[in-house]
């Protein structure tokens, strides 16, 4: 069984998954059963029964001295069977640290056909086909590589797929589909390619057909790049020139030749509609003809919704894949689903999925294949790569929500380490997303306050300790200001909002004062954009960027505490029922 099943054959995938994943297990077997790692448990076989028997379930922690082997120029078949070509480094944001993951080239070759396979089912359900009828706006970016001690690349994924010859080299007709053309996706400087993106998609306004990014973090930070340089961005459209500042001699070639001469016609109706007192709708006003905006809303990227369902005129929203820095997993076959019933159906031809159940007990025999999960249990996806990786535990959350054919569908509940406490309480990442969707509805409501972005921690400084949240808002209008002084009944009541969201044993313990009241830091417009650019600065993408939920970093929260305007507490007990 090859790796690069005929992926655009959804049926066939989904009817055949236990055959597809038992006949990719032998190939990841056979191809690596001898490399110093396996050997020890396997002795040369490639039989499922011992390679479920002996092979151990992994952390990073456990497999990361064998990788580091091949990064500092040990041979590949330490861990892998073909060569390792170059490390995937996951953004860190997630875990806390960043993990480097060894691939070659067929890593590219699996998003590649993931991606096409995705545009097939989306373009299906919203009845258009985009290489014909239009072109996307996509904010994608790259960073420029490091390497290892022994000279090998080392990036996050999408700047390796998008840096790859398989990119380079698709089909003409499909570089056609993106209003920007290579050279701004690769442009090394993200600000810069920011720009271009935007000015690229105003200056095709009418041939768009979708809006995208990876994360929905990238477009909600677009927006908000839109909204402070409308008016330049219209300058170079009306008088046909691109900005002295963008220096980047490949973007700024390729933009000329996209924007063309002076169009002042375009540049006033760009202008007349970025001019509203309110931004709501913009999306949908500047791009007259999207029919949908695609990135990934699940996780934490939910608190997004709210913001973009503004910015869209509540344009479909599609929430297209599951994957992370180990594995690809699954898609959303039903993209007109509401983002917050997004459930995946995983791919049996990427990697070797199991599953181990969140109530294991410390039986790790209860592990189980892809196929034989149970309808609206909790498990954590443990998996098996072509490239080294083998029962590899995830750190996800996931619950079985039904079944395409015979292949199970996922919800992503959280992250499992992802939680707060100061006592013997765990607050976790579900949890803590609930409370922020209740808070975000109980902003809008009271005063019409949007909730830009947030992170928190558990502060033990104190006694007793708290949890604090970190929150950027905007007001709804362009020209109002969040005056805090008239805020400050609402946002007290938010402090409560957020605890009565949480579980029962930190209300009881906030009621015996083992856990002091709920904290809301208010912090100045920006914060969370200068957080990113902290995390970039330290290794991170923009285009896989996601705001930690919980921030432990010394560094990282001298960004917000830098930036704090005001703080307010809870005033009252969460009560204890449920």
């Amino acid at each position: 069984m090859s790796s690069i099943f005929d992926l655009n054959d959804l049926e066939e995938l989904t009817l055949n998954a236990e055959q597809i994943q038992d006949d990719l297990l032998k190939e990841i077997l056979t191809l690596n059963a001898n490399t110093e790692y396996l050997r020890q448990f396997l002795h040369g076989s490639s039989d499922k029964q011992l390679f479920k028997k002996n092979v151990p379930l992994v952390s990073y922690e456990d497999v990361k001295p064998y990788i580091e082997r091949v990064a500092n120029g040990e041979p590949s078949d330490v861990i892998s069977g073909r060569p390792v070509t170059r490390f995937l480094k996951s953004s860190g944001t997630s875990g806390g640290k960043q993990k480097l993951f060894p691939v070659n080239d067929l890593i590219n070759e699996q998003l590649g056909n993931l991606f096409a396979l995705r545009s097939r089912v989306t373009s299906k359900h919203l009845s258009d086909n985009l290489a014909e009828q239009g072109k996307a706006i996509e904010f994608h970016y790259t960073r420029p590589e490091s390497t290892t001690p022994s000279g090998l690349p080392v990036a996050p994924a999408f700047t390796t797929f998008f840096k790859s010859d398989y990119f380079k080299n698709r089909p003409s007709n499909s570089k056609s589909v993106y209003t920007s053309p290579d050279q701004v996706i690769l442009c090394p400087d993200n600000k810069q390619s920011l720009y271009c993106h935007l000015l690229c998609g105003l200056s095709q306004r009418n041939e768009v057909v979708k809006v995208g990014a990876t994360f929905a973090y990238a477009l909600v930070r677009a927006i908000y790049f839109l909204e402070s340089n409308w008016k330049e961005l219209c300058d170079n459209i009306r008088f046909g020139r691109v900005s002295e500042w963008i220096t980047n001699l490949d973007c700024r070639r390729s933009v000329s030749k996209i924007i063309g001469g002076p169009n002042p016609e375009l540049a006033d109706l760009i202008e007349q509609e970025c001019s509203h007192n309110s931004w709501e709708g913009i999306i949908s006003r500047l791009w007259p003809k999207a029919k949908s905006i695609e990135c990934i809303l699940t996780g934490q990227m939910a608190q997004y919704i709210p913001i973009l369902e503004f910015y869209s005129d509540k344009l479909p929203l599609v929430s297209t894949v599951y994957g992370s820095s180990e594995s690809i997993f699954g898609m959303n076959v039903d993209p007109l689903c509401k983002p917050q019933d997004v459930s995946y159906t995983f791919v049996p031809t990427i990697s070797y999925f199991e599953f181990l159940p969140l109530d294991h007990g410390g039986d790790m025999t209860s592990i189980t294949d892809l196929v034989k999960v149970k309808l609206g249990c909790y498990y954590e996806p443990v998996v098996t790569t072509y490239f080294g990786l083998n029962r590899y535990l995830i750190g996800d959350i996931v619950q079985v929500t039904g079944f395409y054919n015979n292949t199970p569908q996922f919800r992503f509940v959280s992250r499992k380490n992802m939680a707060l406490n100061v006592d013997v309480e765990t607050t976790t990442e579900e949890e803590i997303l609930k409370g922020l969707t209740h808070a975000t509805f109980f902003l809008k409501e009271s005063r019409n306050l949007m909730l830009m972005d947030f992170t928190c921690k558990a502060d033990i400084s104190t006694f007793p300790g708290h949890y604090v949240f970190y929150l950027e808002l905007k007001a709804k209008d362009v020209n109002d200001v969040v005056e805090h002084d008239e805020n400050v009944k609402i946002l007290v009541e938010c402090c409560s909002v957020l605890e009565e969201s949480f579980g029962g044993v930190y209300r009881s313990m906030r009621r015996d004062g083992s856990i002091g009241p709920l904290e809301i830091r208010l912090v100045q417009q920006g914060t969370f954009h200068a957080l990113m650019d902290y995390f970039i600065s330290q290794g991170g993408s923009m285009g896989q960027y996601k705001t930690p939920i919980c921030i432990n970093s010394s560094e990282a929260l001298a960004v917000l505490e830098n930036n704090v305007l005001v703080r307010f507490h809870s005033e009252k007990y969460p009560p204890l029922g449920p």
